[in-house]
């Protein structure tokens, strides 16, 4: 059985291998941003405002940007022409690209397009959006498209990659160092000569509102990009909302009919007939090379893998593992992760990445090296109630598990640091929307209704479907966040309680969550019940009542929403 598994990875990382070759991300227009109705107010501004695109654009000299419309659906748009245009092909490159968007991108609140006219004599931007970015550097999503065809492989690409650095180099030059009084800046057209190619073309080109550092990042990585995933291809282009970068063996967009021709390399640097062969037979050393070394690493990932699920068989049956801590109380298992990690993951808990502050802390955004998004909680240094709320938070979360629930991925207890790192919920919490007029309107009835629903699933998972039976006691609109699809789960279960199974109710001499209300209350499961309409009374009406102190209290018409 074990060597049969083994002969199975190994034949899968062998496919993985030759599908990892050939892998292409094509996209035709980038799209980001919430969905709308097609038939909303800001799709109707939008479509308004493509429609004086292109003759803005002519009048303005190559370049506008503009808005259209009054908050939450106001639109944003901003167009670019390419440097030495022609008028009506520069029309009929906007017109196309906002049919484009139009088609490809119809329910996304941000898009871009890099279009042609139909002659291909000139390329062109259009990009809209629900919230101003003119003047920011814009580098997501990037839109890709390689040539189908590959280079000749008998040709020396040691040599070509060096002369096509070289050009690349060139042409970010020509491209940032350009008139900063042009509103077509940021423009850069080269010719070249290689010394196993007659004529290689590259075109660069950002947007006038951003800096000459900034325009050089975004040329630079689309460069990457390509040399990443396309290297070898003949020819290619990498769009980004900010900047724009192809290259070809053939003209394109009439972007070189005054270019300058740059010369091939000196006659020294072209080597010999002798020396091309000697290259080809090392390149070929180097191929078998690579193969045997390959074929070794995935014999080692093999027996890897091999060992990784024979442990986790182990960690099912109570054995600890390294990588994983321990709960005391039903024997399950979460990930431990080291203090080193989250301080790079989180920058060093850098001011840019802090998402919120309270009593217990702070939280901060990271990144984990595999890409993956999270929120680390920073519990307070030296506080006794921290340290009560960080060991009841992970053996709650430790066994609870429900869409609604915020996700606890795993802790990190190290020295004074307590740290509690969970999923990343992008849209914030429930508050900064009810409590915002702007972003309130973008609460229709159906979405708050069931936002309503998804807590109550929530709360109902807690009190009866749950291995345990939990009160949370905070139940806020701050302690609901809401992910991208505006779904919600209930978070920061520090202050919750575990009953027993048939137990309903309980004295507590801790004052525990936020006041508002609660006076008199014994702890029970209509805690939560009596809390939810904090939530959803604003829900429902965008309205906040508060006490002296500033926290919340229930309104009087709210309506009591029961689990039971």
């Amino acid at each position: 059985m074990g060597k049969s598994f083994a002969l199975v990875i190994i034949l899968i990382s062998f496919l993985l291998l030759l599908v990892l070759q050939n892998l292409e991300v094509v996209n035709a227009v980038g799209c980001t941003g919430s969905f709308y109705n097609e038939n909303s107010t800001y799709v109707q501004n939008r479509d308004d405002i493509f429609s004086t695109l292109p003759d803005k654009v002519i009048a303005n000299g190559g370049f506008y940007n503009a808005s259209l419309g009054n908050s939450p659906n106001r639109v944003y748009a901003l167009v670019l022409c390419q440097r030495g245009y022609e008028q009506q092909d520069c029309f009929n490159c906007v017109l196309s690209a906002t049919r484009g968007i139009k088609k490809d991108c119809p329910t996304r609140m941000n898009s871009y397009t890099w279009d042609k006219d139909v002659e291909d004599n000139v390329s062109c931007l259009v990009r809209s959006s629900i919230h101003s970015t003119f003047g920011n550097l814009e580098l997501e999503p990037a839109v890709q498209y390689p040539s189908p065809d590959g280079i000749d492989p008998s040709k020396n690409m040691t040599l070509f990659e060096q002369e096509w650095d070289g050009m690349v180099n060139r042409t970010v030059e020509a491209a940032t160092g350009a008139e900063t009084s042009s509103v077509l800046k940021y423009h850069g057209a080269i010719e070249a000569e290689f010394t196993e190619f007659e004529n290689v073309y590259m075109l660069m080109q950002c947007t006038p509102d951003i800096t000459s550092q900034d325009c050089n990042r975004c040329l630079r990585e689309c460069v990457t990009l390509f040399k990443n995933q396309f290297w070898g291809r003949r020819g290619g282009e990498v769009n980004r909302p900010s900047c724009f970068f192809r290259w070809d063996f053939y003209t394109f967009h009439g972007a070189f009919g005054n270019v300058t021709r740059l010369p091939s390399p000196p006659a020294q640097e072209k080597g010999s007939s002798a020396t091309d062969k000697k290259g080809r037979s090392t390149r070929s050393w180097v191929t078998i090379a690579i193969f045997v070394v390959l074929t070794f690493i995935n014999v080692f990932v093999s027996i890897g893998l091999i060992k990784f699920f024979a442990r986790r068989r182990k960690s099912n049956n109570g054995i600890n593992v390294d990588s994983e801590e321990h709960s005391e109380s039903d024997g399950q298992h979460m990930l431990r992760f080291n203090l080193g990690m989250i301080l790079t993951a989180t920058n060093n808990f850098s001011s840019e990445n802090k998402l919120g502050q309270g009593g217990f802390g702070t939280v901060h955004k990271g990144i984990l090296p595999n890409g993956q998004e999270i929120a680390v909680k920073r519990l307070t240094k030296g506080s006794g109630q921290g340290d009560t709320e960080f060991k009841n938070e992970v053996s709650l979360l430790t066994r609870l598990q429900h869409r609604n629930l915020v996700k606890l991925l795993g802790f990190c207890s190290e020295g004074d640091e307590e740290i509690l790192v969970y999923e990343l919920v992008h849209n914030s919490s429930l508050d900064h929307f009810i409590f915002d007029e702007e972003r309130r309107s973008l609460l229709s009835w159906e979405l708050r209704f069931r936002i309503i629903e998804g807590i109550a699933r929530g709360l109902l998972y807690l009190h009866e479907d749950s291995q345990l039976k939990i009160i949370h006691r905070d139940l806020k609109a701050s302690n609901i966040l809401l992910d991208a699809e505006m779904n919600p789960k209930v978070a920061d279960f520090g202050t919750a309680r575990l009953f027993e199974a048939e137990e309903t109710r309980a004295e507590t001499r801790r004052i525990a969550g936020t006041r508002h209300g609660r006076d008199g209350l014994k702890e029970s499961l209509r805690l939560d019940t009596i809390i939810i309409p904090l939530p959803k009374a604003p829900a429902m009406s965008g309205s906040q009542s508060q006490s002296e102190d500033g926290t919340m209290s229930m309104s009087n018409d709210s309506t009591e929403l029961s689990c039971r």
